[in-house]
């Protein structure tokens, strides 16, 4: 029986057009249809490819109801017992938060794999077919499972994924974790596990975004020299629910930004305390008045954080 793979395109450089072969930055994303994207890819042997085109958006524009959808699209193909994989096309700028956002939510037993372009379709040296050929491999490959971002030869898990360049057609790193495999020629090599688990509130947070719950809004503060907190006023002014703060070196916040942090808290705001270093993580002591991340980037606590305020909405 031939392996089916479910492949959604939302858009992004991968589906980008220029207006001359030679430009690989002037595009406009999200132009060229998921099934167009396929025509030129060979699927793996006794692998049959069905798609759909659930968003065409650039992913710097990469919101609340996409997420949405692509999530529900999402856990039903992996309900379907045909179904062995599925192929996200997806931009560059936010794929490792929709990569964290879809392991949280659905922790799945069969590969979801992620992948795009650093230029268009339309470029002379064009790198996603070469991208999506190999991310059909993985989600193909015996034993894959969880959210992965497959790109230039590297299979990065959806925790430890950062992109980390904005030109390189090879922007993605794992941070201090390393890569989950390679593909090579076309053959998947896996050196570490591949991801499991969730988020544990994820059946809550689903069925909250069944139920179409308006999605609580929380925002990332940045701490730099300077910094005295008043985003942080201007933010519960105005409703915010919940705060990252990404702060310097070990999550090290400026008095002014604390204490601004503190009184948020005391109104109900939940603060979590991140680190704007791309590595690493915040080493707690203890004593601090705000929860750490856990490890998680500033971009990928907040996405914790609006999962666990959805599912407590719940």
């Amino acid at each position: 029986m031939a392996k089916k793979i479910v492949v959604l395109g939302t858009g992004g450089t991968v589906a980008g057009r220029a207006a001359s072969r030679a430009d690989n930055i002037g595009y406009v994303a999200g132009q060229v249809a998921v099934a167009d994207l396929l025509a030129g890819v060979a699927p793996p042997a006794g692998v049959e490819v069905e798609c759909e085109q659930v968003a065409q958006i650039d992913s710097k524009d990469m919101d609340s109801q996409t997420w949405r959808r692509l999530a529900l699209r999402c856990a039903h193909w992996l309900a379907e017992p045909e179904v062995t994989g599925i192929v996200v096309t997806h931009g560059t700028d936010t794929m490792e938060e929709t990569a964290f956002f879809l392991q949280s939510l659905l922790a799945p037993a069969k590969p979801v794999v992620l992948t795009g372009a650093m230029r268009p379709a339309t470029s002379l040296a064009a790198d996603g077919p070469a991208n999506i050929a190999d991310a059909l491999r993985v989600a193909a490959a015996p034993g894959a499972r969880g959210v992965v971002v497959v790109f230039a030869g590297g299979v990065h898990g959806a925790r430890d994924v950062l992109k980390q360049h904005p030109y390189r057609i090879d922007p993605f790193v794992s941070a201090d974790a390393g890569c989950v495999g390679y593909v090579e020629e076309g053959v998947v090599r896996q050196v570490r596990a591949w991801p499991e688990g969730g988020l544990d509130v994820a059946d809550a947070a689903l069925r909250a975004m069944e139920r179409a719950t308006p999605w609580p809004r929380v925002e990332i503060v940045l701490n730099h020299a300077g910094a005295d907190g008043r985003i942080v006023s201007a933010l519960v002014g105005d409703g915010v629910q919940g705060i990252v703060a990404a702060g310097t070196g070990n999550g090290t916040l400026s008095a002014g930004l604390e204490a601004a942090l503190l009184g948020a808290q005391a109104s109900g705001v939940r603060v979590v305390r991140a680190s704007r270093c791309e590595q690493g993580r915040v080493i707690s002591h203890g004593r601090g008045p705000f929860p750490d991340s856990g490890g998680l980037t500033a971009v990928k606590a907040r996405i914790e954080l609006i999962l666990k305020l959805l599912a407590a909405a719940a």
